[in-house]
């Protein structure tokens, strides 16, 4: 199994509406493509910045590639995400899951 990780952050204000679209739109859409097997979305505020950090498990590379396109390691992101985040990282980050312990 593989973990993708993505960061982002927004102003404080958007937060609560930041985060209902990513349970609204974009956890379903990583739930929606085969070989996905689960998705984390973590939020911690730090000053006036809310940051969000998104875990999600997959099969293999292939599955990772369904989603995010032929090159896995750039970002996806929507079409509200201008509207929110303070900056575009472009790539997620990729780990091997070995197991909790």
């Amino acid at each position: 199994m593989i973990a993708r990780t993505w960061h982002g952050e927004t102003p404080i204000a958007k937060a609560d509406e930041y985060l209902h679209l990513m349970r609204t739109v974009a956890v379903p859409d990583y739930q929606a493509i085969p070989g996905n097997r689960g998705v984390y979305v973590l939020r911690r505020v730090a000053g006036e910045t809310t940051h969000f950090l998104l875990i999600t498990f997959w099969e293999s590379e292939d599955a990772i590639r369904r989603f995010a396109g032929d090159d896995i390691e750039k970002a996806k992101y929507y079409d509200f995400d201008t509207d929110f985040l303070l900056n575009l990282d472009p790539t997620a980050t990729h780990y091997e899951v070995y197991g909790s312990f």
